[in-house]
């Protein structure tokens, strides 16, 4: 597993201090469809002795979410960005199939140990984009479950063949929250069998998933998650090492070693099942001094979970 991190904002000093805490490569959001951004950012991260491993967040994909106007054309936009990545040899877009567009809470500020400041879902509010993405975050009618899965499997067997062709890896993020439906929106990546079935749709090694331990652990199944690394092992191409307190229909983010999974157990599960992938610390608390516009997304706490993923790393090895 290769330590990597998504810096906010995206300056020298984060990224320097990403390389200064072990991590080995970085994570960008949606970088456009200008090779030469693409290129940019690689050099600027490789200046760092860091590898550009992962694009993920803010890559348009509602149109072809939800079969609307426009859609083959964001299809061919996703093509461009995957041959994109291709030319500058990174080598996995993580993506999903949210139909609001972006993972959804009811709150931003719960206090977590000593102040830090976490995000937390209560299912009886009404659940919001955190960070204002500025893209569209539902559609104007509610796509039905059948017909996500239809809009899927056109999409996969349009984008699969040019991922294997660039070197490029598929990562499919479950649904946050992990439920059936949100707002009065069918959701249908929120369980190990949707994401099986995600695979079986057109079999290949650029067709994966994003183990998301955070997301799969506020599921109301209470699932045993390192068992679950196990079971999905074979398609996990990208992981976000996170937790939770609670479950769906109420559960707030925590500190990495202060929620309810067995960290530990789940750094074996990863070791022990050969998973060689970019493992990134995810939706952090926001510290003391931090300004929380970004909920999730600020760098002390993630600077804080690395450290702890690298002492769970060394404990496996040693096992």
């Amino acid at each position: 597993m290769n330590i990597s991190l998504l810096v906010t904002p995206f300056s020298d000093e984060n990224l320097q201090l990403a390389a200064q805490v072990g991590a080995t490569e970085i994570v960008s959001v949606y970088p456009g469809l200008e090779l030469g951004n693409m290129f940019a950012i690689r050099d600027r991260v490789e200046s760092h002795g860091m590898k550009l491993g992962v694009i993920e967040r803010l890559v348009p994909t509602l149109r072809f979410i939800h079969n609307s106007a426009g859609r083959d054309q964001q299809i061919e936009d996703f093509k461009t960005l995957i041959r994109n990545m291709g030319e500058a040899n990174v080598p996995v877009l993580c993506y999903s199939w949210m139909p609001h567009d972006d993972w959804q809470r009811t709150a931003v500020d719960v206090s977590e140990r000593g102040g830090a400041l976490v995000t937390e879902l209560d299912m009886s509010q009404d659940a919001k984009v955190p960070n204002d993405t500025g893209y569209q975050t539902e559609a104007t009618e509610a796509t039905s479950a059948e017909q996500l899965w239809e809009n899927l499997e056109y999409f996969l067997k349009q984008v699969v063949p040019v991922a294997e062709k660039a070197g490029v890896k598929l990562s499919m993020h479950p649904d946050d929250p992990p439920v059936d439906v949100l707002r009065g929106q069918p959701q249908i990546m929120s369980t190990p069998e949707e994401f099986e079935r995600l695979i079986q749709l057109v079999e290949s090694p650029s067709n994966g998933i994003c183990f998301c331990q955070g997301t799969m652990a506020s599921s109301a199944a209470e699932y045993d998650i390192p068992a679950l690394i196990r079971r999905l092992a074979p398609h996990i191409n990208f992981s976000h090492f996170r937790d939770v307190v609670g479950a769906v229909p109420k559960f707030r983010e925590s500190f990495h070693d202060s929620g309810k999974t067995d960290m530990a157990a789940c750094m074996e599960a990863y070791l022990e099942s050969g998973i060689d992938c970019p493992i990134r610390p995810d939706h952090a608390p926001t510290m003391a001094g931090e300004s929380n516009e970004f909920p999730g997304y600020h760098m002390l706490g993630r600077l804080y979970a690395v450290g702890y993923m690298r002492g769970l790393m060394e404990s496996a090895e040693r096992k």
